[in-house]
């Protein structure tokens, strides 16, 4: 009431001071509006008063607060610093209330930080323009503006400093105004003034992070680097490290670089003296903060960490490492066949290998050394997976029949070769020789093999090969006895050797097997004409004249299980054929389940065969196992089905065993089965 007295009076002489103090009275009083028009009226007068104003602007300040326009907060405090810094001290002393004046300097604080880290808009000087004029503007006349802007000039740092002095006379104690007063004075170009600032505030608190790092920043640029390495360790020991964040968007491009530089030539050093668990720890650190510097990203210090927490363990975070430089970089080399040691120490089978393929393609010649430097065990895990899943696949390209594509024939190809400059192993010689076949460079297999085996190899594997690469020269009689043995080793390996032998030259291989599996069984040698019989099977395609040789032979050999799958396979196959031969393969059949004592199984292949050609069939029961034998085993089966109340397969079963031997007790089940059954009908 007094100041409205006051200002309705004719005399004008304190007009702008009785506006401001009007306006403070309104703005106690929750009046913000009205408060805000008089601070707003004192501002834009035609004769500003500067201390009226300066009240005007700590008043208008407080408002924007509680809008929400912090930034605009930061702005008018700093115009009333820049016109009068004790008065605008002795306002806010004076006029802000207690419970306000906390919240006041905080966003002060937050604001001027942001403004030194160019953070409030991030778009570059012009976008920074534009967003300030467009939002001073809203409270502003365009002459306030251009008052505000003389004072406020594009680089932030004068005002900032201006704010921090204003934050640091209103609080002698406070770290964070401290820290941003020296803040403002580096980017000002006052690097000692800054450096006495942060020396003062650390002997106050020693422990602090953030004192320490910007002190550390200071004495790299001052030259004095053992201080400034004494100063990051202590930083590490406190384990602070994210207070670098805020002073990285601060400090300039080359003193960043510079920290770089230091924070890295630190670590390799670390890492060249002692390998404990504490000296990598503390490399670590040191390449954090290189890669903080960075700004998030540096190959080389990326590289090096990854490789510091592989050796403490930290697998994963290692991975997290590798996977920052591969998503820059994806054919970073070194990064993939990092990350596939890593997946290698966690037997991530899949993972490694991709990896390491993926390396291998890009530059062998600097993964093969990196494999080599590995311990044994772990070569020879690399190895083994790499040649196993290389196996796969080209037994799988070469299967389909389909040209295989350029790209993963290509990529078989360099790995097959790596393995034969990692380790000088048969198999890896036969994988590559064998990959040069898929891939049509047959002279060029040929060549690897004899340099590899010699001209004559004694390795069933190799023999094999060099027999399919010389099979246009050669007899065929004279390839078929090291495929034969090959056979008698590995079948799967024989079978996809025959993909690269053209159709009828199989049919030969097939046939003069056969006939050197014939001659072999004559004599006796059973073993040796397995051999032969199963290259004839597989040359042949499961041909059933082949199949029947092959079980014949495995049951001189007592295999009988390998038997009974070839004659299943005849059996599948019958079709067209006549039922005499339908008759001897199921009696074949039955023969082989007998020794394997699934009798029932047995007997019902037996009556198949009778069915089929009676006379064939008890001519070849004669011969094996024998009419009283098979006949017991008919009436076993018999009653057991009698037992069972099956009543129409017991009888079945036992009139084609009395057509085998007129066995009498066969025939006493046969009458118990009409008595039991008298009220079925049997027949």
């Amino acid at each position: 009431d007094i100041c409205e007295q006051l200002l309705a009076a004719e005399q004008n002489t304190y007009h702008n001071t009785l506006l401001a103090l009007r306006g403070f009275c309104s703005l106690h009083a929750q009046d913000h509006h009205g408060a805000l028009q008089d601070f707003q009226r004192v501002i834009e007068h035609d004769s500003p008063h500067p201390n009226s104003c300066i009240k005007a602007l700590c008043g208008r300040g407080l408002i924007r607060i509680s809008g929400g326009s912090n930034y605009l907060t930061a702005l008018d405090y700093i115009t009333a610093c820049q016109l009068k810094l004790e008065e605008t001290t002795f306002t806010i002393k004076s006029y802000v209330p207690w419970n306000q004046r906390g919240l006041l300097l905080k966003v002060l604080q937050e604001e001027g930080q942001m403004m030194l880290q160019k953070k409030r808009y991030p778009g570059g000087s012009s976008v920074s323009f534009q967003k300030r004029q467009t939002e001073l503007c809203t409270f502003l006349t365009l002459k306030v503006f251009l008052f505000c802007w003389f004072f406020f000039p594009s680089r932030d740092a004068p005002g900032v400093f201006q704010l921090a002095s204003l934050l640091v006379e209103l609080d002698s104690s406070d770290e964070a105004s401290q820290i941003l007063c020296a803040d403002a004075l580096y980017q000002m170009g006052r690097g000692e003034e800054a450096h006495r600032l942060l020396a003062l505030a650390l002997s106050r608190n020693p422990q602090r992070a953030p004192v320490l790092a910007r002190l550390a920043l200071l004495q790299l640029k001052r030259g004095f680097v053992y201080d400034g390495s004494q100063l990051l360790k202590r930083v590490i020991r406190i384990g602070d490290s994210s207070c670098l964040l805020p002073i990285l968007d601060i400090f300039q491009d080359e003193d960043r670089k510079l920290l770089q530089s230091h924070c890295r030539w630190r670590a390799l050093a670390i890492l060249k003296g002692k390998q404990e668990g504490a000296a990598i720890k503390e490399a670590i650190a040191h390449l954090s903060f290189a890669i903080l510097a960075a700004g998030g990203y540096a190959e080389d210090c990326l590289l090096t960490r990854a490789r510091c927490y592989g050796r403490l363990g930290q697998m994963k975070t290692a991975i997290f490492d590798f996977n920052a430089i591969l998503k820059e970089d994806p054919r970073n080399v070194q990064a993939l066949s990092g990350r596939g040691f890593v997946h290698l120490a966690l037997r991530q089978q899949k993972e490694a290998v991709q990896d390491l393929i993926s390396a291998l393609k890009v530059e062998a010649g600097a993964v093969i050394p990196a494999i080599l430097s590995l311990k044994p065990e772990a070569q020879g895990l690399v190895t083994g997976w790499l040649l196993q899943h290389g196996r796969a696949a080209l037994i799988e390209l070469v299967a389909t029949k389909d040209p295989p594509g350029e790209e993963t024939l290509g990529d078989l190809l360099t790995m097959a070769k790596a393995l034969t400059k990692i380790c000088k192993a048969a198999q890896h010689h036969i994988f590559y020789t064998d990959v040069l076949m898929a891939n049509g460079e047959h002279q060029e297999a040929l060549k690897h093999l004899q340099e590899a085996f010699g001209h004559c190899p004694a390795e069933d594997f190799a023999r094999a090969r060099l027999a399919v690469l010389q099979l246009q020269s050669r007899n065929v009689a004279e390839a078929a006895a090291p495929l034969s043995a090959l056979a008698r080793r590995d079948e799967k390996d024989l079978a996809f050797l025959l993909n690269f032998v053209d159709a009828k030259q199989q049919q030969h291989l097939a046939q003069a097997a056969a006939q050197e599996g014939k001659v072999l069984m004559k004599g006796h040698h059973y073993q040796e004409a397995l051999g032969y019989h199963s290259l004839a099977v597989l040359a042949s395609r499961d041909s059933p004249r082949h199949l029947r040789r092959r079980a014949a032979c495995l049951m001189h050999l007592k295999k009988y299980e390998r038997a009974l799958k070839d004659m299943e396979k005849v059996i599948q196959g019958h079709g067209c054929n006549s039922p005499k031969t339908r008759a001897g393969d199921h009696c074949c059949q039955g023969s082989l389940l007998l020794a394997l004592a699934e009798e029932e199984a047995a007997v019902q292949h037996y009556v198949e065969a009778l069915q089929l050609d009676e006379p064939l069939a008890l001519g070849t029961i004669t011969n094996c196992p024998g009419r009283e034998t098979l006949t017991k085993t008919f009436h076993k089966v018999a009653q057991n089905n009698f037992e069972k109340q099956r009543y129409e397969d017991a009888w079945k079963i036992a009139d084609y065993g009395l057509k085998i031997d007129k066995s009498t007790e066969l025939q006493k089940l046969r009458a118990r089965l009409k008595r039991e059954a008298s009220s079925c009908s049997i027949h």
